[in-house]
């Protein structure tokens, strides 16, 4: 099984392009949604994040308060930093076991939904490919002014505070423009599932570990890449 990394920026519309991909059949794991699973109460990131940021930030449930925490980590760089110092080493051993998950079922690739795939770099090296969801700025800034009910002025900040989207989209090898309209988008869409289908990286993938498993690895590997050639 190969990995495929989907990323993009605030109101960009990777969420849209994630959902698509999920209703062709393509299995996903939401960096975001287990975001919110490790940092529920009585877990371990919880309690280093009530620590750190103090009770304030709860709800009356005792859950995390997001949208006040939000403000608090988009207004400083530095609690912004250490929120992610807390969370992404949970977030990633979370999303390995939902990997591991999907292989021993036999999956061919699995897409990983990952807003800061390429500011953390941390999963970069383990992705066959690499896909942005792009927007144009003016396009961007209206989304989420929208969305979030925010002023222009909140919403330069949040924009501010990730990487821009034109430095994201040179780093990727696929590139989802979503500045148009939804037919425009699902159109790219279908073309990029299209690919990932086609593509045999996850044959030289599997040869690999089972090679590596049976001590054979130099052979079969030379095999594989006979096979793929």
């Amino acid at each position: 099984m190969f990995l495929v990394g989907l990323t993009g920026g605030i109101a960009s519309g990777k969420s849209t392009v994630s959902s698509m991909l999920r209703e062709l059949g393509c299995p996903i794991i939401d960096a975001d949604v287990v975001a919110r699973k490790v940092v529920e109460p009585h877990t371990p990131a919880y309690s280093r994040i009530v620590y750190h940021f103090g009770p304030a930030i709860l709800l009356e449930n005792g859950e995390i308060d997001r949208q006040k925490l939000g403000q608090l980590i988009f207004a400083s760089e530095e609690k912004r930093k250490l929120l992610n110092s807390i969370t992404h080493p949970e977030i990633h051993k979370a999303m390995l076991k939902e990997i591991l998950f999907y292989f021993l079922r036999g999956y061919r690739y699995v897409v990983l939904d990952v807003p800061l795939l390429f500011e953390t770099r941390r999963l970069t090296q383990f992705l066959n490919h690499t896909v942005v969801v792009y927007c144009d700025p003016a396009t961007q800034l209206s989304r989420l002014m929208q969305r979030d009910g925010l002023t222009q002025e909140q919403a330069e900040q949040r924009v501010a505070a990730q990487m821009p989207l034109n430095e994201k989209r040179g780093l990727a090898n696929h590139v989802i423009e979503n500045s148009g309209s939804r037919e425009d988008t699902h159109r790219q869409v279908l073309r990029l599932h299209t690919k990932l289908e086609d593509s045999m990286d996850f044959l030289l993938v599997r040869v690999i570990a089972i090679a590596a498993t049976a001590g054979l690895s130099g052979i079969l590997l030379y095999a594989a890449k006979i096979l793929l050639s």
